[in-house]
């Protein structure tokens, strides 16, 4: 695989989103949050690091620029703003896609197993998300932060825990998600997430990133669920989208309530970051859902058309 270098003289959509540069983005990640010993080699490592952070920043900037043009108009009056956030539901990139009532209607057992290997493998999980972006947060965001974990920890019952839900859904499809075989709109779906959590220069694009992901994620988890439920899992196996299909409701509106109203009352500024880190978000869902209906109705157009 090539070695990615920060490209100052920028690059094509084209680039960003190629296989090489997310699985080296994706590989990086996995590597740099994995918990580790101390080594030998840790002056190297950093330098590293340094160089990847760089390349993460230009794919960020990337992505930024992109979706300049919807941010120019937004709101910073705090209960406007979070009108105009809660309205992404249905004006966002990438909603009501057709690829979902297909998935709840249609699909057989191997594409659905062959999309749900795609959204595993892109998983950055949420859990660890909400704890990087909640550091040093305004109190009355950070405890809305803490809610959320504590709900994605199972409010400290293992069996409630919402990560393992989703190894129950792979081990009921038979998926073992690897990066080298997962498209790469999904992993840069990932490494998107990853990056903004982890860049405490992005920390409002990543409350705004989560919270989209909690506002628009219900719908969705809902027509999977039924899909997976037409071929046979059973309630503990698709437990993971029935839970998410009604949870994130709730999760949605506290969210924009204690955490997006008050940061943008405490500093304006916050809403264009906010609305950035979103609809960044939203982006890249919206390439994921194009990719997954190219790979998945490229033989069937009549199945296609009649969804």
């Amino acid at each position: 695989m090539q070695e990615l270098q920060p490209a100052r003289n920028g690059y094509t959509s084209e680039f960003y989103f190629s296989d090489a540069f997310q699985q080296s983005l994706a590989l990086w990640n996995h590597r740099r949050l994995a918990p580790e010993f101390p080594t030998d080699n840790w002056a190297e490592t950093l330098t590293e690091d340094a160089r990847m952070q760089a390349v993460e920043g230009e794919f960020l900037e990337h992505l930024r620029a992109a979706i300049q043009p919807d941010v120019a108009d937004i709101p910073i009056n705090p209960d406007a703003f979070v009108s105009w956030f809660e309205g992404l539901i249905e004006t966002g990139p990438g909603q009501n896609d057709p690829l979902f009532p297909w998935l709840a209607d249609h699909a057989t057992r191997e594409e659905l197993r062959w999309f749900f290997e795609q959204e595993a493998a892109g998983e950055a999980g949420f859990d660890d998300l909400v704890a990087l972006t909640q550091v040093k947060l305004p109190d009355r965001a950070k405890i809305e932060l803490a809610r959320n974990y504590w709900d994605e920890m199972g409010c400290g019952n293992p069996k409630g825990m919402h990560g393992p839900m989703l190894t129950v859904v792979s081990e009921a499809l038979d998926v073992e998600p690897s990066i080298p075989t997962t498209v790469p709109e999904s992993l840069a779906l990932a490494n998107t997430m990853t990056g903004l959590a982890t860049s405490r220069r992005y920390a409002w694009h990543s409350v705004g990133a989560l919270g989209v992901i909690e506002l628009t994620a219900p719908g969705r988890s809902a027509l999977v669920a039924k899909g997976l439920r037409r071929i046979g899992l059973s309630n503990r196996e698709r437990r993971y989208f029935d839970l998410h299909a009604v949870l994130d409701v709730k999760h949605s509106e506290t969210w924009n309530r204690e955490a997006l109203r008050p940061l943008v009352e405490e500093d304006s500024r916050r809403a264009v970051a906010i609305a950035e880190g979103a609809l960044m978000r939203l982006l890249c869902g919206k390439r994921c859902f194009e990719r997954y209906r190219s790979h998945l109705w490229a033989d069937q157009p009549a199945r296609a058309e009649a969804a």
